[in-house]
């Protein structure tokens, strides 16, 4: 989830109110991804982007002990995960069944987004050791959270703008082969019979998995 910020208050021995909030975002460029069999590829960038909030119900069995569950909902998703990326002329890719080459005018561009946030509102689930409100009367804890989030199948999407060749042979004088790969019909059928098949891939990964271990620290304020 990234970088994970979290306050909490005591709702009675056995049970605090925790809202939750996490960021983190990560941005690569200038990578060289080789193309089919070989071919000279595609200088790609990417970015990771990770931004949520949400509420949980610390549920302390023995509130003397660390031992919880945390039964709670993500109100606010925006996790996910994009990409671009300029083939170098003669680089191939399949799309569906159809392999096409970057043309040598106005070869391809690729723009993959990945979103992990079909259920904006979401249902969370997580156990753990630690509370954040000691009832000991600590200062500090060291709270672990392991769990899930309900957030449904990921999505996927793939925009393909410039010229793509269906014979090699005409990349280099964008030959009849060579088509606008965002406007012909038979390149977006192409292109969408791939999106499908990512799509199915995707399509068992339902619960995204929550993972987290921190430092907290009890102010006292009644």
């Amino acid at each position: 989830m990234g970088i994970n910020m979290q306050v909490a208050v005591e709702a009675n021995r056995y049970l605090n109110v925790r809202g939750i909030g996490n960021y983190f975002s990560y941005t690569v460029n200038n990578i060289k991804v080789s193309g089919n069999n070989g071919s000279s590829g595609v200088n790609a960038s990417g970015n990771l982007k990770f931004a949520s909030a949400g509420i949980a119900l610390d549920y302390f069995p023995r509130p003397n002990h660390g031992f919880r569950l945390s039964p709670g909902v993500m109100l606010y998703n925006q996790n996910g995960a994009s990409a671009s990326g300029v083939a170098t002329p003669g680089t191939s890719i399949t799309l569906g069944s159809q392999k096409y080459y970057a043309d040598s005018i106005n070869p391809f561009q690729l723009n993959p987004k990945l979103g992990l946030n079909t259920r904006q509102q979401a249902f969370t689930m997580t156990t753990g050791w630690g509370n954040m409100i000691s009832r000991s009367g600590g200062h500090w804890s060291f709270p672990f959270e392991l769990g899930a989030v309900f957030t449904g199948v990921p999505t996927i999407s793939l925009n393909v703008t410039g010229n793509g060749c269906a014979n090699q042979a005409d990349v280099a004088t964008n030959g009849p082969s060579c088509v606008n790969m965002a406007t012909n019909s038979t390149a977006q059928a192409a292109i969408n019979s791939q999106i499908a098949k990512y799509q199915s891939d995707l399509n068992p990964l339902k619960v995204y998995p929550i993972l987290s271990f921190g430092v907290a620290y009890n102010f006292r304020i009644h």
